[in-house]
């Protein structure tokens, strides 16, 4: 019987690969650099099949022990076909069948997956959101992500789109975004939004989040009150997807939720100011707990689970 799942977790800058075992347990893990293979997605491909090989054989384990490979990337999925239809961060990546290549070099079951929805898996069935039905993992960093999973499964949408929360819009007359919209919640949250502010308000062009989430934890007033405005801008963005959704948790992961202990309390203020009083009474927010093994981790969800579903 296959005891095991490796976890794939394809980044603009990193790869991060590891073996899961039926327990949600990473035991062995490895990485590349991105950039070193993204000539053509063949280069890649290569380089993630020749990882996995590698992984396995450092384990003492052979294909067999293996269930299955769970591949999380940065963009637009067709889970069902295996199609990998685009990576904006990822040149190249147009209509790639990831599935059936990796399949026929390595010879394991191979599933591919939006990264932001492995994470959700994970932190639901291992994490943060263990128990519950109905939840928003939502990611903060260069971009704002959310996976969602409603009445105990992942829901993608009739195009594999679904949790683009960061594209939600917030102002009408709001600034140009990537995504062809406008105004959009991401460019009120994002890495880079965020660090222009934090540029401005301390007067300082090189201060970066982790300096403000710093002086933050020594109480600096000016610090403690530029997380507070974080929380306020990242309550309003989820005030829609809370109403819709009613869900049992918000669990908010991502390079800026180092801060979340700063700007959780507005955020809870906010959101139960401005939900209606049904979904501000049942919600939680938190804070995912997986770190940087979610979405590894949650690869052993979509083999295990989801197969034999």
């Amino acid at each position: 019987m296959s005891q095991y799942v490796i976890g794939i977790d394809v980044g603009g800058t990193n790869v991060r690969l590891g073996i899961v075992n039926t327990a949600g347990k990473v035991l062995s893990r490895a990485s590349f650099q991105t950039k070193q293979f993204i000539r053509t997605p063949g280069s890649l491909i290569n380089a993630l099949c020749e990882a996995v090989t590698a992984l396995v054989a450092k384990r003492g384990l052979t294909k067999k022990d293996i269930a299955g490979v769970g591949v999380g990337l940065p963009g637009l999925v067709d889970v069902d076909k295996g199609v990998i239809r685009c990576l904006p961060n990822i040149p190249g990546w147009s209509d790639v069948a990831l599935k059936r290549i990796m399949e026929r070099k390595l010879g394991i079951l191979v599933r591919v997956e939006n990264d932001v929805n492995m994470i959700a898996l994970g932190e639901w069935e291992y994490g943060a959101g263990k128990g519950m039905q109905d939840l928003i993992c939502m990611t903060l960093g260069t971009g704002v992500g959310a996976g969602l999973i409603l009445a105990n499964k992942i829901y993608r949408g009739a195009g594999f789109a679904a949790g683009e929360i960061g594209h939600a819009p917030l102002n009408e007359n709001g600034p140009d975004c990537g995504c062809g919209g406008w105004g959009c919640f991401e460019r009120y949250v994002g890495h880079k939004r965020l660090q222009k502010d934090a540029a401005r308000v301390f007067a300082k062009n090189d201060i970066t989040l982790e300096d403000v989430c710093r002086r933050a934890s020594e109480g600096k007033k000016k610090a403690l009150k530029f997380w507070e405005s974080v929380g306020e801008r990242v309550a309003n963005g989820l005030v829609g997807p809370v109403n819709i959704l009613n869900p049992e948790c918000v669990i908010i992961g991502g390079g800026v939720a180092r801060s979340f202990e700063f700007f959780k309390p507005v955020l809870e203020k906010v959101l139960k100011r401005r939900c209606m009083k049904t979904q501000a009474q049942m919600v939680r927010i938190i804070k995912a707990r997986l770190d940087d093994d979610a979405g590894i981790i949650g690869a052993e969800v979509l083999i295990r689970h989801e197969e034999n579903s």
